[in-house]
């Protein structure tokens, strides 16, 4: 940098006699002139530098990109590193524009104030604890429907309730010691519900749903069993207070054994008349109950209003179930009036409870949120394809495979090929399609077929599947980890095709509040004609439901007394939520 130096034969009045006074004063402006010029500059230089210095730092200090997309177009998986370290750090990523089939969705400020869905959710939690909770509205279109008012002040209310009731309250205590009794004598301050962890994730969100609407339905307080990988993969949805159940809950080591012959189990002492002789003021301490696809016709009297109303002074309730039962609590009279209330659309039922439980752990929201940016976000439509084969043997399966695209042409939810290169390109909108199975054949197959030929409507289709586990690991940490992020990521598509009997599915479809295609099961390796249908509602199946009517006492088809109960599309003895008779 030049430095300025004076110069004595310029600046000395008594050595320079030429200069005037106007002189002298024009030239002394002009030198204080020159000064501030110089030091104005300098202080540009300065800010300049300093502003440099900061977007260096923030960019230094950012996070790192996502996973980052591969440079070609095969599989996609989930990193291998997820067991270290950089996999518990959560990436806080705002989403691209999403253009759907239908509306346009971009996070704007309106998403930001809704990030309560409606009123849904409670406000007042850590954000940073759990970022999925409120940041989930950004990834999602605006919810066609909304919850009523009453299912907000029931949830407010039960949130109290678990409060003043959860675990090491004084409550629970107080509860607790009627468990070192066989029989307890008067009424509690506070019964509950205990949730037993049990089957595949699917089938454990799907039952967890259903006990909590029953504790809801019952003034229940609901605790879960974490059993191996629940706090790994669900925040706590209820403020303040857990929902797990403690480790020293003294009935925990007898989870694992509890079944249809234990002496506590209610359609045991049903056949035996133990419960139905004891008195109100002589009940037993706990009762378990048995709603396991293997149930028997004792067991399934659960669902009938006679019985709940010897349950309702039980304390404690033991619940192990592999089954999604809401469709008959919705069958029950005297919880009719309170679910018309709190549903005024029958088939929002898991849409709401869902969006309100399961809050996917920062850990797991990683996951989700980088594979959306890296390779969902920026299509113009998001097509989910959820493939489960229940056939024994080594897939892929040809007839699985020309099952899925027959439906996906025929519904035209993809192009057809063209076996000549197009003289013009008539259009240049995106599809990614998200493939979820646990081979990864069907989905190699898709992307080579729209690689190598060109589609007829000129649209770009790109295909994705985040892991191929080959079989289902069900008590495996990373891989019911990367199941939870699957299920999220295919309810986030513009449209879906699921795959019959899957609870995985079911759970997909009911977050996104989709009505997706659902194919057909395939009988002797024959893919269907027709390959796939649209379901009625976006409600899961309960596939193993009672058909007995509890006031004639004699069987009945329980899929036909109430409109707004139906058999489902792929099992015909199960049971659905739906609204009215035109979506059949």
């Amino acid at each position: 940098m030049m430095r300025l130096r004076r110069n004595p034969d310029e600046n000395d009045l008594g050595t320079n006699p030429d200069l005037d006074g106007e002189s002298l004063f024009l030239r002394d402006q002009e030198r204080k002139c020159g000064l501030s010029s110089m030091r104005l500059m300098g202080f540009v230089l300065v800010a300049l530098m300093v502003v440099s210095v900061v977007f260096s730092v923030s960019v230094v200090l950012q996070d790192p990109p996502s996973d980052g997309v591969l440079e070609s177009a095969k599989e996609v998986r989930f990193p291998d590193v997820l067991e270290s370290s950089k996999e518990e750090r959560v990436l806080e990523l705002k989403p691209q524009k999403v253009i759907g089939p239908v509306d346009d969705y971009t996070p704007s400020v309106e998403a930001h104030k809704d990030k309560l869905l409606g009123g849904l959710l409670a406000a007042g939690f850590d954000e940073s604890s759990c970022v999925s909770r409120y940041q989930s509205v950004l990834y999602r279109k605006e919810l066609l429907h909304k919850p009523s008012p009453y299912l907000i002040s029931r949830l407010r209310s039960y949130e109290a309730l678990h409060k003043r009731c959860g675990p090491y309250t004084e409550s629970y205590n107080k509860t607790l010691e009627k468990l070192k009794t066989e029989h307890h004598l008067g009424s509690t301050d506070c019964n509950y519900l205990v949730w037993i962890s049990f089957s595949g994730l699917g089938n454990r969100i799907l039952t967890l749903a259903s006990a909590f609407l029953y504790a809801l339905l019952t003034n229940r307080v609901l605790l879960v069993d974490p059993g191996t990988d629940m706090v790994d993969l669900f925040c706590e949805p209820f403020p303040e207070v857990s929902w797990f159940l403690p480790s020293d809950f003294p009935l925990k080591s007898q989870f694992n054994s509890f079944d249809q012959k234990s002496p506590h189990c209610y359609g045991k002492m049903l056949k035996n008349c133990s419960f139905s002789n004891s008195s109100r003021l002589m009940l037993p301490s706990f009762v378990y109950l048995h709603l396991v696809h293997d149930y028997d016709d004792q067991d399934k009297l659960f669902f009938c209003d006679e019985e709940q109303t010897s349950l309702q002074d039980v304390p404690w309730l033991i619940m192990k179930t592999d089954n999604y039962f809401v469709p008959s609590l919705f069958l029950i009279p005297s919880f009719e009036q309170e679910l018309s209330n709190l549903f005024t659309r029958k088939e929002t039922v898991f849409l709401f409870l869902g969006r309100y439980l399961f809050h996917p752990t920062n850990p797991v929201w990683g996951l989700i949120t980088r594979y959306y940016q890296a390779y969902l976000a920026k299509a113009d439509e998001r097509i989910g394809i959820q493939i489960r084969v229940f056939d024994t043997g080594t897939g892929p399966f040809q007839h699985v495979f020309d099952q899925i695209i027959a439906c996906a042409l025929k519904e035209n939810l993809l192009p057809e090929i063209s076996r000549e290169e197009p003289k013009t390109i008539q259009s240049q909108k995106s599809k990614a399609v998200l493939v979820t199975s646990l081979n990864g054949g069907y989905s190699e197959r898709i992307r080579d077929m729209y690689w190598e030929h060109p589609t007829v409507t000129g649209e770009i289709i790109s295909v994705f599947q985040p892991s191929h586990e080959e079989h289902q690991q069900t008590e495996k940490r990373f891989h019911n980890r990367k199941a939870w992020a699957e299920m999220y990521l295919l309810s986030l598509n513009d449209v879906l095709v699921t795959s019959s009997w899957s609870t995985f599915g079911y759970v997909a479809q009911s977050l996104g509040g989709l009505k997706p295609w659902i194919l057909y099961k395939p009988e002797n390796r024959t893919a269907p004609d027709p390959p796939c249908r649209r379901v009625m509602s976006m409600e899961p199946c309960f596939h193993a439901p009672p058909f007995y009517d509890c006031k004639a006492k004699r069987g009945i088809d329980t899929g036909a007394l109430v409109p707004h109960v139906k058999h489902c599309e792929d099992m015909s003895w199960g049971l659905k939520l739906v609204d009215n008779e035109s979506e059949l």
